[in-house]
């Protein structure tokens, strides 16, 4: 009887295990594979996610019918019906976010717990979140969006150095004191090359383009790295000596979310044609121009439109088509 009962204990352990792989696998098959993501600070910028939006729903391709969400503040509930209409139209979800009161000294805060917010929603309805800046257009089909499954993110770098690490010299005071609140370690540290001056820095990701996995929890990571950050009082001196720290502190509390969470083998450099930032060299300066949508899959444009050049459209580069779709909807409020 004990060989038999041993046997028989075996079975129902690995009969066990293959129901809950089962369930796993099932629970796994229910969820869309993919979520657009973005957040809206105020009236203009909810104007941008509506390009955004058109543009999945036009060039995304197999994409092009994956949910969108757009969050906002409490105070921008009151929204003109007409553009509720158009979010309608385009299937867009609306949401509301708030962030901790302290936090809104410094800038894009809502922005950090927003992104918290979508990547908690998002773990039990889709293998991937795709986090987009409102600035955003989608021209292609974004394969490389569909990350493997040994990665969990998708990046790309900043623009250019701004208050980035150069990676051949000594960490500065910031730097440093970033990496001491954060208990960054030296060993997580790779370079990273901008596309805009070719500057070659520590790890200084892009807030503006996050492809994860919601299961890896970066961006609620990132969350709870800010305050650190915010609430520290030798980095809010620095911030209040530089306006630039204060800017982007946001983006350095997500260098902690990504090199604390994952290896660098769990990340992935997303290629050039993503989060091409046209007309880059005009507004901050570059070592190239950035005016050719040949291949790009999709391009940034900050805050080109609020004053953009009269014969913009003809100084772009690339597929007629596009750049007459570009023209109808930019630099139009």
């Amino acid at each position: 009887m004990k060989p038999f009962a041993s046997l028989l204990m075996i079975f129902i352990i690995l009969n066990s295990l293959m129901i809950m792989n089962c369930k796993s696998n099932s629970g796994e098959s229910k969820k869309t594979p993919l979520i657009f993501a973005t957040f809206a600070e105020d009236q203009e910028q909810l104007h941008h996610t509506l390009i955004l939006a058109e543009s999945i729903r036009t060039f995304a391709g197999k994409f092009k019918d994956a949910p969108i969400w757009v969050y906002i503040p409490e105070n921008l509930k009151e929204i003109d019906r007409g553009i509720l209409n158009k979010f309608d139209s385009l299937e867009v979800e609306l949401k509301t976010v708030q962030a901790p009161e302290e936090a809104l000294k410094f800038y894009f805060a809502r922005k950090v717990f927003a992104a918290a917010k979508a990547e908690a929603e998002a773990e039990e309805k889709a293998g991937i979140l795709v986090w987009m800046d409102e600035d955003t257009i989608v021209l292609q089909e974004p394969k490389e969006f569909l990350l493997e499954q040994n990665l969990s993110l998708g990046y790309r770098p900043v623009m250019h150095k701004n208050i980035g690490s150069l990676y051949s010299e000594p960490p500065d005071k910031f730097w440093s004191r970033i990496y001491e609140k954060l208990y960054i370690t030296q060993s997580s540290l790779f370079p990273m090359i901008t596309p805009a001056d070719q500057d070659t820095l520590r790890p200084y990701f892009n807030a503006g383009l996050l492809v994860v996995r919601p299961r890896a929890g970066i961006l609620r990571k990132w969350a709870e790295y800010f305050p650190i950050l915010y609430k520290d009082s030798i980095l809010v001196d620095m911030c209040e000596q530089d306006r630039l720290k204060k800017i982007f502190l946001h983006q350095v509390a997500l260098v902690g979310a990504i090199l604390n969470t994952l290896k660098q083998e769990e990340t992935v450099d997303l290629s050039l044609r993503y989060n091409y930032p046209i007309f880059f060299k005009a507004m901050y300066g570059a070592t190239k121009e950035f005016d050719s949508l040949d291949n790009v899959v999709t391009l940034r444009y900050d805050v080109y439109f609020s004053n953009p050049e009269p014969d913009w459209a003809r100084k772009l580069k690339g597929p007629e088509k596009i750049i007459s779709w570009l023209k109808e909807r930019l630099g139009k409020k």
